[in-house]
């Protein structure tokens, strides 16, 4: 997973929920040196018996922003849609060099 082009990463779920395993296997995903290459990543945690669903939001570097639902998109469907974005970011510095 690129993750060069992300610049912050908010994350809003229920750790004992099943329905949240895509959004910390996500985090999970993430380089163990991403805050000090200037990732922003905030985490909340909702409690137990929270019903409320997880969200994933993330911005990049040129200014999009996604919302990603991970009940419905699952684990690969959450990298798939980052590194499809982050292709194309890498594709426009590629040739901008």
């Amino acid at each position: 997973m690129i993750t060069r082009f992300m610049t912050e990463v908010n994350a809003k779920f229920n750790p004992f929920s099943m329905r949240s395993r895509a959004t910390r296997l996500f985090l999970s995903s993430l380089p163990p040196n991403a805050r000090s290459t200037g990732m922003q990543i905030n985490t909340t945690l909702l409690p137990r018996a929270s019903t409320s669903p997880a969200t994933l939001h993330i911005k990049f570097k040129d200014g999009k922003e996604m919302n990603l639902d991970g009940e419905k998109l699952g684990i690969k469907g959450i990298i798939e849609e980052v590194d499809r974005h982050s292709r194309a970011l890498q594709k426009q510095a590629d040739l901008t060099e």
